[in-house]
């Protein structure tokens, strides 16, 4: 074992001492790099709380809609008079009232499972994950944006991206991702949410290739059922000039009491008006 001076040993301890603490500091550095904490918002939300907080204002634990569906095309236009149930984040049932043609017209969602049901020829369809993307009734909402529309909560990843104003109203800019082998039809999905209301003021849906393909904008914001709600909400294909869908709502009620089998496939039959 070599012997050294003590002048050479104090020496060796400064530099193994400063060698530690270089060491030290490069992980620390490191590791501030790979873990970024999620920025909060004003509120001290994360995007995460902020969607959840928007879906719980726009459907609380339990909601009721009547709405009007008006499909538009460059040479045509149909309305349908509609009615909606919602409990949770896993139950939900949409009724066509009107056009008599359409009177009786079902989508049901239960947990994971959704069907349609068709009186004209008395059959309830399964809606396999496969059919999320199709149209609904004709429109340019799809069975995912409104049956599966939940998803958006539990299915993907959230980011807070900045602050924007949508006319006089602040917004969060917040993309979701979808998370690997969630069964949803968009790749990820972009939202504007009020930063005081929490509603969705505009949403942008993206496919696998990263391209836009529709955007809704909603409008026409006003007290119903002891809160705010967007009584216009308007969809717009990308690639379709001239064509949109515009779902307006006229009365809404949230927070009552409606047990789980009432979302049933003998219901979803059942119901007229």
């Amino acid at each position: 074992m070599p012997s050294y001076s003590i002048r050479q040993w104090l020496s060796l301890r400064r530099l193994t001492s400063m060698l530690a603490m270089f060491v030290a500091s490069i992980l620390v550095i490191t590791s501030t790099q790979a873990v970024e904490p999620e920025p909060l918002s004003a509120s001290g939300l994360n995007a995460s709380e902020i969607v959840a907080q928007s879906d719980k204002q726009m459907r609380g634990e339990s909601s009721f809609t009547e709405a009007t569906m008006n499909i538009v095309r460059p040479d045509w236009q149909r309305s349908m008079r509609m009615k909606s149930w919602t409990k949770g984040q896993e139950l939900s049932l949409v009724l066509v009232t009107a056009p008599a043609k359409d009177k009786g017209s079902a989508s049901l969602k239960r947990y994971k499972e959704m069907w349609n049901w068709i009186p004209s020829i008395e059959r309830v369809i399964k809606i396999a994950p496969s059919m999320l993307s199709q149209s609904w009734m004709g429109s340019d909402f799809t069975n995912d944006d409104l049956i599966n529309q939940s998803s958006i909560v539990v299915d993907y990843q959230h980011q807070l991206v900045e602050q924007v104003k949508i006319g006089d109203d602040n917004t969060y800019l917040i993309d979701a991702i979808a998370k690997p082998d969630a069964p949803v039809v968009w790749n990820k999905v972009r939202l504007w949410i009020s930063t005081t209301s929490f509603l969705q003021r505009k949403v942008e849906f993206y496919d696998e290739f990263d391209e836009l393909v529709n955007t809704m904008e909603t409008s026409d914001v006003q007290l119903m059922g002891g809160r705010m709600l967007a009584a216009k909400m308007v969809m717009i294909p990308a690639d379709k000039p001239g064509q949109r869908t515009e779902l307006i709502t006229h009365q809404a009620q949230f927070d009552f009491d409606i047990d789980d089998s009432f979302f049933s496939q003998q219901k979803m039959r059942a119901l007229r008006d």
